[in-house]
Order: structure tokens, then sequence, then C-alpha cells
């Protein structure tokens, strides 16, 4: 299965369960539970504005979000975190496009 992320996206997926982007506790929910607003911003923030970006497989798309993490953690000078299977079971689910 593909993976693919852009703002448009990420706006349909939460027009589609009726949250704004300020609904923190509502795309925690979405995004696989407590820290969800966080990967849903580690996100937006990694995807240039009117791209998309595409992963031909689940592994490729985590290893691209943790090297994005990774390279932003490094910046501010404060550890990495690390997506737990909950997170990855939603931003799969929520990013997969059947082929």
């Amino acid at each position: 299965m593909r993976y693919s992320v852009s703002h448009q996206k990420l706006q349909m997926l939460l027009s589609a369960q009726g949250l704004s982007s300020g609904d923190a506790a509502g795309i925690d929910k979405l995004f696989g539970g407590a820290d969800g607003y966080y990967w849903y911003g580690t996100l937006r923030d990694m995807c240039p504005p009117g791209k998309t970006l595409i992963w031909e497989d689940q592994y490729a798309m985590v290893k691209a979000i943790q090297a994005h993490e990774n390279a932003t953690a490094a910046e501010d000078e404060m550890p990495a975190q690390v997506p737990c299977a909950a997170h990855i079971a939603a931003i799969s689910k929520l990013l997969g496009n059947p082929l």
C-alpha cells in the first residue's frame, strides 16, 4: 500500500471528523491517542504547502517521519520523540492509499 500526505489531505481528514486544526483533544484521538496532535503537527511541518509527499510502503513513511523528527529535534537541541505503535497505526490508516 502507498501512503501520502499533503496539507489538503490533512485538512480533509479533520473535516471528515468534524475537527478544526485547533482541536487538540480530537486530533490526539484521531492520530493515536496522547501526543497525536504532536504527530499531526509533524506531518504538517514536513509537507511543503501545495505539495504531496508519497511513500511506497509503511516502512518508508515511518522512516521519513522519524527522520524529520530527528532533524527538527536536533535543530532545537531537544531529544527526538518516537511515535508509539498506536500513532503509527493511526497515521497508517489515515494516510494509506489503496493501490
